[in-house]
């Protein structure tokens, strides 16, 4: 993996096209030295922190204006776990304002004219682009897996709540998850070593036998293109190839039910979140795509988010008990590749279901278009059993199903 110094001096050459970078830091910083002591995979790597995140010294403006450009004064709790491990935060990536929709300045490293994704662009960005290896993001909706997918590299998004917030600027404080984006499924498993503590799977199971494993392909939700119905099919494939069981389940799950509990209560939660800032003589910095959504949020009332609240329960009952015998679900991470423009981020339709629910959810590199630009798929698993599903793809996801 690149050392801060080397991911230093290739953003600083590199990110006049990307525009991955909101802030880069002054000089790389010096190096961990060993002192006997066995180092941690992590030590000296550089990593990205998406501009959300707290690093201690640097400003974290939420892709607004409307917010302080004065340095934090301490890490993240994340940031600070990764530096205890011996990797240095170089600098920190570009957001979608507030993490939400209004995209920031970075463009697609596969093609300038397609969007990145978002609202973790230029974390996802900058590791396609070989500026750094790893880069920590957040995920509302779809805002890890949806730029991994159209960027081409690996995202993971954790169990919801299994990596301590302190130090992030929250919008929705039930659905907000810190994940990363790696470029191998190992590195992302070095991360995770750090972020998140073991949690009592049986993660060799990756290598002693085959898995259950449910394909989704989700189509209530909404059409996908001919790139990314064959790399989900293949995908399939390939995994009944190497002796997997490979199970369609009846399409009769309320996906729609669950898209409406997201949105409404996504809406609810970044009302009154930003809310002082609205009160504030800085929301006229804010922009109308989030001043709509603010006033949609605001008239939401709190009996009817108790009540969204205690259907995504019931929800997320049902859907723990129909994949209890799974080990792991192959879904589509977005309806296809990046699409031109840079209006948008692009449709998070088909990472929302996870992100409700809270399950964790990583994003595969699995080929390019005839364009030139990245495919992939979505695996999934049951809460908690992120080390697993690590363990499963290292194992089950095979070097040709990779991106060159």
């Amino acid at each position: 993996m690149l050392n801060a110094q080397e991911a230093w001096a290739r953003s600083r050459a590199q990110d006049a096209g990307t525009r991955a970078w909101a802030y880069l830091a002054e000089t790389a910083g010096p190096l961990p030295q060993s002192s006997g002591q066995t180092l941690h995979a992590l030590a000296g790597v550089g990593f990205g922190v998406k501009d959300v995140i707290d690093v201690a010294g640097m400003p974290t403006r939420s892709g607004s204006p409307a917010t302080s450009s004065a340095p934090a004064r301490w890490d993240a709790s994340c940031v600070a776990q990764l530096r205890a491990a011996g990797a240095v935060p170089i600098g920190k990536t570009v957001t979608a304002e507030f993490a939400y929709a209004s995209p920031g300045p970075t463009r697609n490293p596969h093609n300038f004219a397609h969007t990145p994704g978002g609202s973790s662009s230029g974390s996802a960005a900058a590791v396609a682009a070989g500026m750094v290896d790893i880069a920590l993001g957040t995920q509302t909706g779809g805002s890890m897996i949806r730029p991994a997918a159209f960027c081409g590299v690996v995202g993971f998004k954790p169990t919801f709540g299994r990596v301590h917030r302190h130090g992030m600027n929250v919008l929705c404080d039930s659905l907000d998850t810190i994940g990363w984006f790696s470029r191998t499924v190992a590195q992302s498993q070095s991360v995770a070593s750090v972020l998140l503590a073991e949690d009592g799977t049986n993660q060799e199971s990756a290598e002693t036998r085959a898995p259950r494993v449910a394909l989704l392909p989700c189509d209530d939700i909404g059409a996908i293109s001919a790139a990314a119905r064959q790399a989900l099919n293949d995908c399939a494939a390939r995994l009944r190839d190497k002796g997997a069981t490979v199970l369609v389940p009846p399409e009769d799950l309320d996906v729609n039910t669950v898209l409406h509990l997201h949105a409404q209560i996504m809406h609810a939660e970044l009302a009154r979140a930003l809310l002082p800032i609205l009160r504030s003589s800085q929301a006229a910095l804010l922009s109308p795509v989030l001043l709509d959504a603010i006033a949609h949020g605001l008239s939401i009332s709190h009996a009817e988010y108790v009540s969204l609240q205690q259907a995504r329960l019931c929800l997320s009952q049902d859907w723990l008990d129909r994949f209890k015998d799974v080990d792991f679900i192959i879904t589509p991470s977005a309806p296809g590749e990046a699409p031109r423009g840079l209006q948008s981020t692009g449709s998070s339709l088909f990472n929302r279901v996870w992100s409700l629910l809270g399950w964790p959810a990583l994003h595969l590199p699995a080929g390019r278009t005839e364009s030139g630009l990245p495919v992939g798929v979505q695996w999934v698993a049951r809460p908690d059993q992120d080390h697993a599903l690590l363990s499963w793809a290292r194992q089950w996801h095979t070097p040709d199903d990779a991106a060159r």
